[in-house]
């Protein structure tokens, strides 16, 4: 085994990138993030090997992974739809260029107890991009829930600013909410609203933005004196409000968040879970449920009698996106193309945009103006909400969709 683990964590240095006709480039942004499944970071595995090299076996993978060091593994360049006069007067779209950092994180060591490894691996991956000069870094998956937006875990900065993404993320998950709801013929406003994981960034910036839309709020969590402040700060809106700390053990409901969910019109998952483990209960027959969660939350078990699904915060880049080495289909495990996690779309968007700053830090900071102002930047460069779809693959008829969604 130790052959093969050199052979992957020495394939380049974690500041070097195997490249395929892509020279050395500046760096807008990075983007750091780690596989939610073994399968996924087998692929990622295969590609940095090479076509040469026979793939591992799953057993062999799970005792390499933890030993590979977090590393840049490819070049990325965004499009956009907006143009721009170059120097010579030509006229050309906008573009920006970055890197991909896997963490490496392994799929099964997401629990509390793996917390330090983890946040060593992020810090890891941070150094990798202050290294690289990137501009703008976007925190994907638990990178960010790890941090938690308080970039002072992180290495000494120069001049690369760190963003969670979490804005255009939640913008996503408000969008793919209204979508669903045309759909399906629902009026939003006499919805109940349940958000699951209700007191983290995202959860709370989705109560800010949809608790004006609906009729009735509820809000599950695991700390109580969070869920209080922020049912206080709705209800202070005139927003009527129920709170419940019902996600102790995510895959035994209690009799409260089964009561939740039986009253729930629409539903939003966005909690912090290792794995998909979230059992809701009993859920209504015509709920939309939103599982927005990396991992996702909800478990394969999980009995929805004809709820409908679908996953959020998803956005689809319109002005062209690539990878080299070739990656795609690997990073972005879609049934369309060019769809990319909201949190990653973030730094993207800003880097086209010019503006690096840290747009999203911090716990509870989201609001609806900072989700507008997020969603018209990320529009301005044909960055949009992507095709809704769950595991079983489009909602919505006659969409065409890849052939790599076999993969999953």
């Amino acid at each position: 085994m130790g052959g093969s683990v050199a052979s992957v964590a020495t394939r380049g240095r974690t500041d070097e990138v195997r490249t395929t006709g892509v020279g050395t480039t500046k760096v807008d942004f990075a983007l750091i993030g780690h596989q939610e499944s073994w399968r996924a970071a087998a692929d990622v595995l295969t590609v940095l090997r090479g076509p040469e090299r026979t793939p591992l076996p799953d057993d062999e993978i799970k005792d390499i992974l933890p030993w590979i060091p977090p590393r840049a593994v490819c070049h990325v360049e965004v499009g956009s739809v907006t143009s721009r006069k170059t120097g010579g007067g030509k006229i050309e779209n906008v573009k920006a260029r970055g890197l991909y950092i896997d963490s490496f994180i392994p799929p099964d060591r997401l629990e509390a107890v793996y917390v330090h490894e983890n946040i060593a691996r992020v810090r890891g991956a941070a150094a990798c991009a202050i290294k690289a000069g990137a501009k703008i870094v976007s925190l994907g998956g638990f990178s960010s829930i790890l941090i938690e937006g308080d970039f002072d875990h992180l290495p000494e900065r120069h001049d690369t600013v760190f963003t969670t993404g979490n804005t255009l993320t939640v913008g996503f998950i408000v969008q793919g909410i209204k979508k669903m709801c045309a759909l399906e013929g629902r009026d939003l406003r006499r919805s109940t609203l349940l958000i699951v994981g209700a007191t983290g960034d995202v959860g709370s910036g989705c109560a800010r933005c949809l608790a004006p839309l609906v009729r009735r709020v509820l809000l599950s969590a695991r700390n109580l004196e969070r869920l209080r402040r922020l049912a206080a700060e709705l209800q202070g809106n005139g927003i009527q409000v129920e709170i419940a700390t019902d996600l102790l053990d995510a895959d035994v409901p209690t009799n409260e968040l089964r009561r939740l969910s039986a009253e729930a019109d629409v539903v939003i998952c966005a909690a912090s879970l290792a794995s998909p483990s979230l059992l809701l209960g009993r859920i209504a027959p015509h709920a939309i449920v939103c599982d927005a969660g990396y991992p996702k939350n909800l478990s394969p078990s999980a009995h929805m009698r004809g709820a409908k699904i679908f996953f959020g915060g998803l956005g689809q880049v319109t002005g062209g996106l690539k990878f080299a080495p070739d990656f795609h289909g690997i990073l972005n495990r879609h049934p369309f193309p060019d769809v990319v996690h909201g949190c990653l779309l973030e730094g993207m968007a800003l880097a086209l945009e010019g503006r690096f700053e840290p747009f999203s830090q911090g716990r509870g900071f989201i609001t609806p103006e900072r989700v507008e102002e997020m969603e018209t930047i990320a529009a301005r460069h044909g960055i949009y909400l992507a095709p809704l779809y769950n595991a079983d693959g489009p909602v919505e008829d006659g969409l065409p969709c890849e052939t790599e969604w076999s993969r999953r």
